[in-house]
């Protein structure tokens, strides 16, 4: 059984998944709590434009999608405090546009395209090792700042007068998370795909919200799901010859299901 970690690629495959499964975990927790689920799926879908730009001018479309999130998501901030558009319209205007821009890319592009299929549907086993040190050092930004801001993030998701009142920069904390949430997914569209990165953003914590007591708790259980939702849908994934990245979310929502259906009988 332990053949699977001989071979480099699911090696690459194990490392990027798990280092990705905390950073969004983590930040699933905030994203849950502040109802800003929209904000990871409107992320990956509006990336694909970016992701077809750079494979278009054979630019590394991981570093030139990650970049263009960060423009993103100041944009979708500024609009959000500049406009009386909701968040979730600004969102939805972003998601469209970039999916148009990639359609458009795409049906200007000669022949297959292999390595645009992979980032619309997920190929964490074709993850380099480049595209690894790039998910690890994001996976490592992003869990850095959630452990640094970890009180002034609680104290901001609960409660956002008293996040004010005691002196905390809530725009500035703002700004940086929805930047810190956006970059992930980007991130994670190598390895889930447009269609199903935000899975793992909202699975985990949606799980560890029905079986735990406490908000240290809620966020140790997301962690902990998360990476046992990545290493056992690998393993059925290899074992099975299944599609990893759908193979993934499928195990996130049968265990959500079972969990759910659990609590629900005891």
């Amino acid at each position: 059984m332990l053949d699977i970690f001989s071979l480099p690629f699911m090696q690459r495959a194990f490392i990027s998944g798990l280092a990705l499964a905390v950073a969004l975990a983590f930040l699933g927790v905030y994203v849950t709590l502040r109802k800003m689920s929209f904000l990871g799926d409107g992320m990956a879908h509006a990336s694909l434009g970016s992701i077809a730009i750079g494979i278009a001018f054979s630019i590394n479309p991981i570093i030139f999608a990650v970049i263009f999130g960060v423009f993103l998501s100041v944009a979708v901030y500024l609009l959000e405090r500049n406009t009386k558009l909701s968040f979730d319209a600004i969102v939805g205007i972003i998601f469209a546009s970039g999916m148009a821009v990639g359609i458009v890319i795409i049906s200007k592009m000669q022949g297959y395209q292999p390595e645009l299929i992979a980032y619309l549907f997920g190929s964490i086993l074709s993850v380099g090792w480049s595209d690894m040190w790039i998910i690890l050092l994001i996976s490592a930004i992003s869990t850095g700042f959630l452990v640094l801001f970890y009180r002034h993030l609680t104290l901001l998701s609960l409660h956002r007068d008293i996040a004010i009142v005691s002196g905390i920069r809530v725009d500035f904390l703002e700004l940086l998370f929805t930047i810190i949430v956006s970059v992930s997914i980007i991130v994670g569209v190598k390895l889930l795909g447009v269609v199903l990165v935000s899975a793992l953003l909202i699975m985990p914590p949606s799980i560890s919200k029905v079986i735990s007591m406490s908000f240290r708790s809620f966020v140790l259980h997301s962690i902990l799901l998360s990476e046992c939702i990545v290493t056992g849908g690998l393993f059925i994934s290899y074992y099975f010859d299944l599609p990893s990245g759908a193979t993934i979310v499928l195990t996130g929502a049968l265990l959500f299901t079972g969990v759910v259906g659990v609590r629900k009988i005891f």
